[in-house]
């Protein structure tokens, strides 16, 4: 549909990042607690080496365009 960002990469992000657990991710659960399965945002950000803002923006389908990946 005209106008609206393509649904296929923030799916993609939502899906990987609900079956990615802490414990596979190296991360430590110290929080506690959890409203979903996996990783949080703001966890999967810093793993990624982006803003938290960025990532969100990805995921939720709307940004224009992913970066390529750096050197």
């Amino acid at each position: 549909m005209p106008g609206h960002p393509e649904p296929r990469l923030a799916d993609f992000l939502r899906a990987a990042r609900g079956r990615l657990t802490p414990e596979r991710a190296g991360i430590s659960d110290a929080a506690g607690r959890r409203r979903v399965e996996g990783l949080r945002r703001e966890e999967l950000a810093i793993l990624a080496g982006v803003s938290v803002d960025y990532y969100t923006r990805l995921e939720q389908g709307r940004s224009k365009s992913a970066s390529p990946e750096g050197p």
